[in-house]
C-alpha cells in the first residue's frame, strides 16, 4: 500500500516546476503534440537510486551503470552526484566502496507500487548484466543499485517469503554513504516519513560516523 505525503519541500517544488505551465494573460491553443508531451510528463515521477561498487574497476562500473539507467525505456537521468569513497559497513574485511546517487525521471506506472516494482526489476537486471554475484549481506559487490525514493510515495510491497520492497529505503537516513551523495543533488529534499531534510540528516550522520567515513573521489563523467 502506498501513500502520498504532504508538506512538499522547496526542493520538490523546484523539481516539479517543469511539470507546471507558467501563468499567462493570453490563452493560446495547445497542439496535439504539446498536449501529448504534457501527458507524458505527468506520467513520470522523480526517483532516486543509490549506486555502489567495490569489486573490479568500480569507477568505470558506476559510470557504465549510470549510462545503462539513462538507456532504460522512458527513463532520463536528471542529476548525478559526485563519487564518494566510503568505508564498508557490516563486513569490514573488504575494500572501500565507491558510492553515488542519481535522480531519475521514470514512468509512474498505473499506480505507485507497480511503477516502483517495475523500476526495481530494471535495477536487478542491470546488476545481473554487470555480473553481480550473490554473496553474504554487506559483502563485496560488483555493483549495487538501490531504489531510495519514488516520488512522494511511501511504498511497502510484500511477497510470501517476506518484504519485497520498502520505499523510502528503510536504512537511507542512517547511512552516510547514501546521505552524502544524495545531499549533493537534493540537499533540501525532505523524503516522505523523514522529519529532517537530506542535508540535515547528512550532517547528523557525519557527526556520528566521523568526517573520514566518506571522501569525495571524483565525478561520474
Amino acid at each position: 500500500m502506498s501513500t502520498v505525503m504532504g508538506g512538499i519541500s522547496e526542493e520538490d517544488r523546484v523539481e516539479q516546476a517543469t511539470d507546471e505551465q507558467p501563468p499567462s494573460a493570453e490563452v493560446r491553443p495547445v497542439s496535439r503534440a504539446a498536449a501529448a508531451r504534457g501527458r507524458l510528463r505527468r506520467k513520470h515521477v522523480r526517483a532516486y537510486v543509490g549506486l555502489g561498487s567495490n569489486v573490479g574497476d568500480s569507477q568505470q562500473t558506476l559510470v557504465r551503470a549510470v549510462a545503462a539507467l539513462d538507456a532504460l525505456p522512458g527513463v532520463r537521468v536528471r542529476k548525478r552526484s559526485r563519487l564518494y569513497r566510503t568505508k564498508p559497513v557490516g563486513v569490514k574485511d573488504q575494500p572501500d566502496f565507491l558510492n553515488a546517487v542519481v535522480a531519475l525521471d521514470v514512468p509512474a506506472g498505473p499506480d505507485p507500487d507497480t511503477g516502483a516494482l517495475a523500476l526495481l526489476a530494471a535495477l536487478k537486471q542491470i546488476e545481473q548484466a554487470f555480473g553481480r554475484q550473490q554473496r553474504e549481506r554487506w559483502g563485496p559487490r560488483e555493483v549495487d543499485l538501490d531504489l531510495l525514493l519514488f516520488g512522494r510515495h511511501e511504498i511497502g510491497v510484500d511477497r510470501p517469503d517476506g518484504r519485497w520492497l520498502t520505499v523510502p529505503h528503510p536504512e537511507a537516513h542512517e547511512r552516510l554513504f547514501v546521505l552524502a551523495p544524495l545531499a549533493d543533488i537534493s540537499p533540501r529534499l525532505r523524503p516522505p516519513g523523514w522529519h529532517e531534510t537530506v542535508e540535515t540528516a547528512r550532517r547528523r550522520q557525519e557527526r556520528a560516523e566521523g568526517p573520514d567515513a566518506v571522501q569525495v573521489a571524483g565525478n561520474i563523467d
